[in-house]
This record gives structure tokens, C-alpha cells and sequence, in this order.
């Protein structure tokens, strides 16, 4: 049994998208190691990126490229390339001592601990969720979700955290991967706005068959939602009657979070 909150049995495309999401993952990190380098030296050439990434030089100019179309670099005399439009002039926020995975792996452990199923840290990437760390239930029956794994928005309790707290977009069609899948759009309305109101999600069976899940939001020092904790496991230890209790007990840990 795997996948965010629940993996879908098509054990092939499962390998698939998680061998794609993590293609996309690598991309994503080499392209945030590339803006980091801009940041810090206002000037870059390709071939110094290259070097410092570990990559090729063609690799390295794809990189910036995709950075300048996107207005945070823009492309000067030869290989070189400066601040895009995007950045020049704006003060550039000091990045945190710690990341993400660091700062919320301390919850991790403690939910870990105290439920013994799977627990997990997602950020919104378009109309999914990536999740980005994890740790796995000691039981052999359980929820496996690696790093880079992507789950859908809509079904998934740390999804919903973010179409309900962050403005993630809600999908144009509710699609129904159970039987108990929410898909009329008057009742998913209703779900996000008592997540709104009690500042976690449940999942009850609705991704995979079998599984149950908790979610809460993670916020930044403005209180804007960076990300979500959660902790899914099989129905048969996660009894529907008990999924309230594991909504607040993962709000209350969420809430110990301390962005740096």
C-alpha cells in the first residue's frame, strides 16, 4: 500500500510518476541553486554555474535561460548573465539559516513517535502536492510516500490544507478515485471552509481505499501557508471515530513550527 495518503494499486504508473517527479525534483533544486548563485554574486557566467552545479555547460545555459524567461535573470554579453527585471532593485529577503526538511523534521519525529504511522511534509507544486520529506510507519502494513512523490490536490488531506489556506487552484472537475471521494462541488465547498474553521483536513478513504489521513498547515513569520504536515496509515489502526483526535493532535504540532 503506497502513496500520498493513499497509493493508487497501478504499481507501473506509480513508478512512473514518482520516477518523473523525481526527474522534475532534480531539475527544480539545480534551478534554485542557479537563482542562489545569481543572488549572491549579481553576475554569472555559464561556465562558472556549470562547475559549481556539477553539470554540463549546455545544462548550466538551459537553466539560465529558463531563469531569464521567467524575468529573474536576463542574458548579457556573451555567456554571462545578471539580476532579471524580476530582482534588480528589490531588496533581496535574507534566506533562512535552516531549510524547510530541517525546520520541520522535529515535528515529523515527534508525530512519528506518537502515532507510528507514516508522517510526511508537502509543498504545493501547481495542482499537486510534492512531498519533500518523510517517515516511514515501522509496521509492514503501511503508507509509503518518498521524497518527490506527487499526490493530487483535491482528495488529499495536506492538498486540501492548501487549496483552503493557500490559494492553490481547485481542479475544474472532481474527479472520483474511491467510492468515497468527495465529488460534488457544494460538499467539497463545505469540506474547505470547516478546514478553514478548525485548521486541519481529514482523509477518509478518499485517494486509496483503506487509508486515513490528517493534515495541518505549516506557517511562515507573515502567516502565509508554506507547507503541510500529515500523517496517513491503513483504516484498520486509523478508525474513522479517531480521525479527529489525529486532525488536532497534527494542528497542535503543526502550530509548534518556528520559521527561522
Amino acid at each position: 500500500m503506497t502513496a500520498p495518503d493513499g497509493t493508487p494499486h497501478d504499481q507501473g504508473s506509480t513508478e512512473d510518476r514518482k520516477e518523473a517527479a523525481g526527474s522534475n525534483l532534480k531539475t527544480l533544486t539545480k534551478g534554485l541553486k542557479a537563482l542562489d548563485l545569481l543572488l549572491d554574486r549579481k553576475a554569472l557566467r555559464t561556465s562558472d554555474a556549470a562547475a559549481i552545479l556539477g553539470t554540463d555547460k549546455g545544462s548550466a545555459s538551459r537553466l539560465l535561460q529558463t531563469l531569464s524567461q521567467a524575468g529573474y535573470a536576463q542574458q548579457m554579453e556573451g555567456r554571462s548573465f545578471s539580476l532579471g527585471p524580476k530582482l534588480v532593485g528589490r531588496p533581496i529577503p535574507s534566506r533562512p539559516r535552516r531549510s524547510l526538511r530541517e525546520r520541520a523534521r522535529p515535528i515529523l519525529e515527534r508525530l512519528s513517535q506518537m502515532t507510528r504511522e507514516a508522517v510526511h511534509v508537502s509543498i504545493p507544486a501547481d495542482e499537486h502536492v510534492l512531498y519533500v520529506d518523510a517517515i516511514d510507519s515501522p509496521f509492514p502494513l503501511r503508507v509509503h510516500n518518498p521524497r518527490g512523490t506527487l499526490g493530487p490536490l483535491e482528495c488529499t488531506a495536506m492538498g486540501r490544507i492548501f487549496i483552503a489556506l493557500a490559494h492553490a487552484p481547485m481542479p475544474d472537475q472532481l474527479k472520483a478515485y474511491t467510492e468515497k471521494t468527495i465529488v460534488d462541488p457544494v460538499q467539497f465547498k463545505a469540506e474547505l471552509q470547516r478546514i478553514t474553521e478548525q485548521g486541519y483536513a481529514l482523509q477518509d478513504e478518499e485517494y486509496c481505499a483503506d487509508v486515513r489521513g490528517a493534515a495541518a498547515p505549516l506557517y511562515d513569520e507573515m502567516r502565509n501557508v508554506i507547507a503541510a504536515v500529515g500523517v496517513s496509515g491503513p483504516a484498520s489502526r486509523i478508525r474513522q471515530e479517531d480521525l479527529k483526535d489525529l486532525g488536532e493532535l497534527v494542528r497542535a504540532e503543526a502550530n509548534s513550527y518556528k520559521p527561522d
